[in-house]
């Protein structure tokens, strides 16, 4: 008790464009039909017409060993 821990870490905004190519690769090959990837500066944009396809591709992700942690937000 009374101890003190300090950590230094540093936070990164938006992914880098190899693992964003790595994201895309994984969801045209693996990902449901209809579903469009495009890399957008330090984001990656994924398009669908169903809301069903999009949630499969969250799914599919959230299952993948990736190197960075992912947000999902939705803009509609």
């Amino acid at each position: 008790s009374g101890k003190e821990y300090r950590i230094d870490a540093s936070l990164k905004e938006g992914i880098d464009k190899d693992n964003a190519k790595k994201i895309s690769k994984i969801i045209r090959d693996e990902g449901p039909k209809g579903v469009k990837a495009q890399i957008q500066g330090d984001e990656l944009r994924v398009s669908s017409k169903k809301r069903d396809d999009l949630q499969e591709v969250i799914a599919l992700l959230k299952g993948q060993d990736l190197e960075v942690d992912l947000q999902f937000t939705n803009y509609r």
